[in-house]
């Protein structure tokens, strides 16, 4: 009996078979979240209303979103349908941030709405294997984030 149960337990944790699998599955999950955490940073040190942990989550619930359908081998049509449902339910996080953003004076919350979409996106990079894409994306996404707000002051004056 007990050995049933065991071998049962055991059964329900085989997703990740080898090394290989897991090494790529731990790997892809911390990168979504480094990256994720790193546009959160950017926003949190700015006062915004999302900051490290919500897009760390973002980032790495993409990349989640993406993982298990490849795990389980579902055509890319599938994986289409997938993105299609992921994209939705980012964008409500966005109009959430969106009307936190409203509640202060003079902000509206897009660039962190805007911030959140594409932590989805960097994260979904990474779910699909795109590592350097999704670097790549994320230092493009910080240097927006930091550079262009000085350059608009510049062009004010």
């Amino acid at each position: 009996m007990l050995d049933l149960i065991w071998l049962t337990v055991l059964s329900e944790f085989s997703d990740l078979s080898n090394v290989t699998q897991i090494t790529k599955v731990v790997l892809r999950l911390i990168t979504a979240s480094i990256l994720g955490g790193l546009l959160g940073y950017e926003r949190e040190m700015k006062g915004k209303s999302a900051g490290i942990r919500t897009h760390m989550l973002v980032a790495l619930g993409a990349a989640i979103f993406i993982i298990v359908p490849q795990q389980a081998g579902v055509s890319p049509e599938e994986v289409s349908r997938v993105l299609q449902g992921l994209i939705a339910g980012v964008g409500f996080l966005g109009a959430g941030a969106i009307m936190i953003g409203q509640q202060k004076e003079n902000e509206t919350g897009l660039t962190t709405a805007a911030s959140i979409w594409i932590t989805a996106a960097i994260g979904v990079t990474v779910g699909m294997g795109f590592e350097a894409t999704a670097v790549l994306s994320t230092l493009m996404t910080l240097a927006i984030l930091a550079l262009v707000p000085r350059y608009r002051k510049h062009l004010k004056d």
